[in-house]
């Protein structure tokens, strides 16, 4: 056992996060080292005067951070290398498991028609360079010039020659950061934000600064604030139905974000990967502050999960860096998909898949509101996910187990905070699964909601 222990004299209530707070400060700041034992629950519990469901339940937490890992019979182990990345949806489909976890457009037998038809169309149609050439600018001069068409639609304008095609929005984000922070800069995000920033991050060296948010996105009053404390470099966004608070930030918002950025020579960093699915659409921060917005699109969240192409919009001063370090990275995004993003652009189908995907969404919100009622939830009928507050009195970690107990999966909140802990809310897929197997989903959930708390349940 190490000899480290909480002080019992520092927790506060909620006692569970208090404890793992302690011990987070420790694993990070080295006093616990990658290997250390923790204490046993019994143990811990009885010196601390807490109870053993307390301990277990800031165990935890401290798992979903990616700090400590437990091996049956031999106890819990600080994990080496520092914290993992948590996703907040379960790895794999199982059986038996209504699916709400992982974000993703509703797909039917149709999505897959159209790529076996653009396939077979490609068989006899792709041109020489998609298969033969190792040379970027001899590929994707054609792709580019479609991109430029499709993000004038979204409200971003660029030249072809500042457009990068990047193997999807994740990929894109990557050499975005890069580009824009170095390491040891400084990145604002908003307090919930996309799961994936602090650790691409933390890998990257860049330092994260979690920034206050409201109904309606990003404060700029506390952006501003953390920009007078320290120089901050990059602020990340996603204003468009932002994953996973479903937030759609306001025009206004956006204008005074833009304002903030230009007084303090920050680069905006945009992705808008829920964007396409908006019928009405505020302008793009890319359109606002088009001289320090870099923007990010792409088509698996509005068309087809397999269509892994992503687009990046750059300022003349960022292009040529983007660039390099998509070669560094990746050399170059995947031909053949670029292919057959460029094919459905041009003959109707992007246009007809992302309109099939708003409306079928639209229905889908039907069975939200219907099976959900008066549950304070924040949505919009054409996004895929929903964000869903938890009443004061019930437990995030229990709630989510006791779903899970149920044979439904959703996403707890704490892999998309800053802090590492939890927001007391869940964020819910309306397109991972079918729409009865949704509605018999949100229906559990639903029960869950309007019955007393049970957190004798207490993993997953």
């Amino acid at each position: 056992m190490t000899k480290w222990q909480p002080d019992p004299a520092l927790l506060r209530r909620p006692v569970y996060i208090s404890l793992a707070d302690q011990f987070t400060a420790v694993i990070k700041n080295g006093r616990l080292a990658a290997g250390g034992k923790l204490p046993a629950h019994r143990d811990l519990a009885y010196d601390l005067k807490v109870s053993i469901q307390t301990v277990s339940k800031a165990y935890d937490i401290l798992a979903r951070r990616g700090l400590v890992s437990g091996e049956v019979g031999r106890g819990t182990y600080v994990k080496p290398g520092g914290p993992a990345l948590q996703p907040p949806y379960i790895a794999e489909r199982l059986a038996n498991v209504i699916d709400l976890s992982i974000v993703t457009p509703v797909c039917t037998a149709m999505q897959l028609d159209r790529m076996k038809a653009a396939l077979r169309r490609l068989g006899d149609t792709i041109p020489p360079a998609a298969v033969l050439s190792f040379r970027p600018n001899t590929i994707f001069t054609r792709h580019n010039e479609a991109a430029v068409s499709w993000l004038s639609g979204l409200g971003a304008e660029a030249a072809p020659q500042n457009v990068l095609l990047t193997n999807g929005a994740s990929s894109a984000f990557t050499v975005a950061l890069m580009s824009a922070a170095g390491p040891g800069a400084i990145l604002a995000a908003e307090e919930i934000c996309y799961h994936v920033i602090r650790p691409l991050a933390d890998y990257l060296g860049i330092r994260v600064r979690a920034i206050a948010a409201d109904a309606d996105g990003m404060l700029p009053e506390a952006l501003e604030d953390a920009c007078l404390r320290e120089e901050v470099r990059v602020v990340t966004l996603q204003p468009n139905l932002a994953n996973p608070t479903a937030v759609l930030m306001p025009e206004n918002r956006r204008r005074a974000i833009a304002e903030v950025a230009r007084k303090h020579d920050i680069t905006i960093i945009e992705t808008d990967v829920f964007g396409p699915l908006l019928s009405d659409r505020p302008q793009p921060l890319a359109a606002l502050a088009p001289e320090r917005t870099i923007y990010i699109t792409g088509f698996t969240k509005v068309a087809v999960p397999g269509l892994r192409i992503g687009y990046v919009a750059a300022p003349d001063h960022f292009a040529a860096t983007i660039a390099n370090r998509q070669l560094m990275a990746n050399w170059m995004a995947t031909p053949i998909m670029a292919e057959i993003a460029t094919l459905w652009l041009g003959d109707g189908t992007m246009d007809a898949l992302v309109g099939w995907q708003r409306e079928t969404l639209r229905a889908r919100h039907h069975i939200v509101a219907e099976s959900l009622g008066k549950a304070s939830c924040r949505a919009h009928p054409e996004g895929l996910h929903v964000w869903l507050p938890l009443p004061p009195d019930h437990d995030e970690l229990a709630f989510v187990s006791q779903a899970r107990a149920r044979g439904v999966a959703v996403a707890p909140s704490t892999p998309f905070c800053l802090s590492g802990l939890p927001a007391g809310a869940v964020r819910l897929s309306v397109g991972a699964t079918e729409a009865e197997e949704l509605r018999a989903g949100l229906d559990i959930l639903a029960s869950l909601l309007r019955a007393a708390p049970d957190r004798s349940v207490l993993s997953i």
